[in-house]
Order: C-alpha cells, then sequence, then structure tokens
C-alpha cells in the first residue's frame, strides 16, 4: 500500500470503520443464535430458517428509507437514530415471549444494519478516488467481517462462562452503545472529508440506462429512489441482478451454516465455533480482494467467489449422512468463508462504480434494495424447501445458484464497471 492511499485509508479508520467493528461485532455475536433463540420459543429448523431470514429482509426494507434520511439530515444523525433503534430491537429479543416478536426484533436489527451501511457506502463513494476505491470499499467490508468474525467467537465464550443463549444478546447491547457513542462523540466524517474526492478520478464515468447515449447523463438533480430506479434500469437489471445472486448465496451461508449444525445435533456453542472459523477465513482475505480488484478489475474477485462458494454449498449437501459429517461441515465451512472473503467489498465496489457522482445516495439505495432483495428471498427459499423436501436439497440449491450468478458476472461486468482502477470498458 503506498503512503498516500495509507494515509487517506488511515483517516478514515475512527469516523468510518470505528463504528462498522462495533456493530459488526456485537451482530455478529448474535446471528449464529438465531436458530437457537428461536427453538427454545418452540420453532422447528424450518421456521428457525425463517426467522433468521428476517435480519435479511430488514436490510432490504431499510435501504430506501436510509437514502432519504442520509440525504436529508446527514451521516451522523441518521446513524444515531439507527443505533437507537436497534437498541429497541435487541431489548425485544431479550424479553420477547414469542416466535412472532424475536422475528419482528431480528427484522428491526437488520433494517438497522441498512442504515449503517448506506451511510457508510454513500460517504465513501462521494470522497475516495477511484484509483483505490476497491481497497477502501474492501476495507469497509473487511470492519464488518472483522465483527462477523470476532463475534461468533465471543458468543461462544459467553455461552462457556455464563451458559446462557442472552448473554451473547446484551454483548450486542454494549456494542450499540459504544458505536452510538463514537457516532455522536467523534469526528464528523462529513466536515472531516468534503465530497467530491472521487470526482476528482482521472477517469470520466457514463451512466448507463441501457440505450444508446452521446454523453453523459446529468446527474445534478437529486431524484428520488424510485426514479433514480428507472433511469438507471440498463445496469441494475443486469449487473444489479449477477450482485443480487452473489448476496443470496452469502447471505445462504449466514443461514444454512447454524442450521446444518443443528440439523446434525450439534450444541450451540460448537456451530458457534464453526461459524466463527468460517468467518476467520473470510475476514483473513478481505483486503486481498481489494487490492485484486483495483489492479486486475472487479471480475477476478466476483468470479472465484461465485465458483468457490457454489462447489461448497453442492458438496455440502451430500455429506449429511456421512459418518464423518461433522468434520465435513467444519471444512466447507472454512470453503465457504474462502469464497466469501474472495469477494469483500465487490457489492460496495460495483456499487460505487455504477453511481452517479453528484448524488450517489439514491443510485446507492436502489443497488442496494436489489441486492439486497437477494439476500433476503435466498433464506426463504431454504426456509421452504427444508419444509417441503429437506435441508440438503436446500443447500444444494444455493450452489447452483452460485454458478448462475458466476455466468452472470462474466456477461455482465466487462460491460459496465473498469477493468483496471480507473479504466473504464468501451
Amino acid at each position: 500500500m503506498s503512503d498516500h492511499v495509507a494515509s487517506v485509508l488511515w483517516r478514515f479508520a475512527p469516523m468510518i470503520y470505528g463504528p462498522t467493528v462495533l456493530f459488526s461485532l456485537g451482530e455478529g455475536a448474535v446471528i449464529p443464535l438465531i436458530p437457537v433463540l428461536a427453538a427454545e420459543r418452540g420453532a422447528d429448523i424450518a421456521q428457525a430458517a425463517l426467522i433468521t431470514s428476517f435480519l435479511v429482509i430488514g436490510q432490504l426494507f431499510g435501504n430506501i428509507p436510509a437514502g432519504w434520511a442520509v440525504a436529508r439530515f446527514g451521516e451522523r444523525a441518521t446513524m444515531a437514530a439507527g443505533g437507537v433503534l436497534a437498541i429497541v430491537g435487541a431489548l425485544a429479543m431479550l424479553y420477547g415471549p414469542s416466535t412472532a416478536v424475536l422475528a419482528l426484533s431480528v427484522f428491526v436489527i437488520g433494517f438497522c444494519a441498512a442504515i449503517f451501511g448506506l451511510a457508510r457506502h454513500s460517504f465513501m463513494t462521494t470522497r475516495v478516488p477511484v484509483a483505490f476505491r476497491a481497497r477502501s470499499l474492501s476495507l469497509l467490508g473487511g470492519s464488518f467481517r472483522l465483527g462477523t468474525f470476532i463475534g461468533p467467537f465471543v458468543a461462544a465464550g459467553l455461552l462457556a462462562t455464563i451458559g446462557d443463549e442472552l448473554s451473547a444478546v446484551w454483548f450486542f447491547l454494549g456494542c450499540l452503545v459504544a458505536t452510538i457513542l463514537l457516532v455522536l462523540l467523534g469526528p464528523d466524517p462529513e466536515r472531516a472529508a468534503p465530497a467530491g474526492a472521487a470526482s476528482n478520478a482521472p477517469a470520466a464515468r457514463y451512466d448507463d440506462t441501457g440505450e444508446a447515449v452521446s454523453g453523459s447523463i446529468p446527474t445534478s438533480e437529486r431524484v428520488g429512489v424510485f426514479r433514480t430506479m428507472w433511469q438507471h434500469r440498463g445496469v441494475l437489471s443486469r449487473l444489479g441482478l449477477a450482485g443480487a445472486s452473489l448476496s443470496a448465496i452469502r447471505s445462504a451461508r449466514q443461514v444454512v451454516l447454524p442450521l446444518w449444525g443443528l440439523s446434525l445435533g450439534l450444541d450451540a456453542q460448537t456451530i458457534a465455533l464453526v461459524v466463527g472459523i468460517s468467518g476467520a477465513v473470510d475476514f483473513a482475505l478481505f483486503y486481498a480482494s481489494g487490492q485484486v480488484m483495483d489492479r486486475f478489475g472487479r471480475l477476478w474477485a466476483a468470479l472465484p467467489a461465485t465458483l468457490l462458494m457454489g462447489t461448497g454449498f453442492l458438496v455440502l449437501s451430500v455429506t449429511h449422512e456421512f459418518d464423518s459429517a461433522v468434520i465435513w461441515y467444519a471444512v466447507l465451512g472454512g470453503v465457504l468463508g474462502l469464497g466469501n472473503g474472495l469477494s469483500s467489498g465487490i457489492l460496495l465496489t460495483l456499487g460505487a462504480d455504477a453511481a452517479p457522482r453528484s448524488d450517489p445516495a439514491p443510485f446507492l439505495g436502489s443497488w442496494r434494495t436489489l441486492t439486497d432483495a437477494g439476500g433476503a428471498v435466498a433464506p426463504l427459499i431454504v426456509s421452504a424447501l427444508t419444509a417441503a423436501v429437506s435441508l440438503s436439497v436446500a443447500t444444494g440449491a444455493m450452489g447452483l445458484l452460485g454458478f448462475v450468478g458466476a455466468a452472470a458476472f462474466i456477461r455482465w461486468v466487462p460491460r459496465f464497471v473498469p477493468r483496471r482502477g480507473g479504466e473504464e470498458t468501451p
């Protein structure tokens, strides 16, 4: 990393990456235990999968209001409000007596995760030069992965010492309080880093609607999310759907791994450890992904990721009845983590590449809504196929989706995004 790149990224550490680590650390401690908490409230495996899916559904529904709030009130106020709302969701998770209340609390936490994610995404899109955009956004993805990597180990430690699954929710509450304090008392990122850095990149960009144009489409006018969706329907319906497929298999990984451990009869502590190992492999590769994207192009991260995760799901789907099923579970959890790590920051980077420079928030709200829709649908598919057939069939279906996503990236990435950092495709 050059001294200039390092200095710029280091300047973003306390105001961008810090709150992301804190929020994801608490969320990462809770996610592996959601199926366990659902089972304690009387849910079966299919119902537990459905409740877990509300995390991604919440993110899906949170993107549009988050884009509106960031544009209207600014990043700091929006994130502080999101943190307070997340505390309400965590308290409902603690004291809710039914599966319905648990599902609602998981939805609220996912909604607040969208608020945090879109605020950071919009900030980095307008302030980081294209030449090292992928590295900066991979670091943002890596900050999230750091939390999801450490969080399950924290949950396992709390379970070993306290023996109560709700201790992880209390830990999440502590992380939320710390996040709100850092957002409110730390330096204001919107004042410390003025907008427009990204627009100073040497390469010119063109907003692609799928129609032939003779010049760039003006983007100075602020428009709503739905109008933005229509204006940029070409890139969203092509590259966006490819991104949605990657988001789907990522989301399926979060659901399938805990459910697979539950179906093998493993206890909560063991499941948390396996999910944590998968997160460790994932986290180890986050910055390498950004370097690859900046130097060689976005496809070199997207394609290996989808192929590896697709293969991992397909192999896992046939191992349930093996004598060494637990070993296969741990090993393939690592393979899925490897594939996810290779894609660190890819959806953030593709969205930033395609976004209009002057007002990216509405487009990013549209982009994140579409990609999160893939993540929201995947757990529902897993739940439905598990209830109708088996968890193994559901897992295999996610593997096939990975290969479909790989084909879509091969087709659309060369058309819509740079081959190398800042170099546009024809």
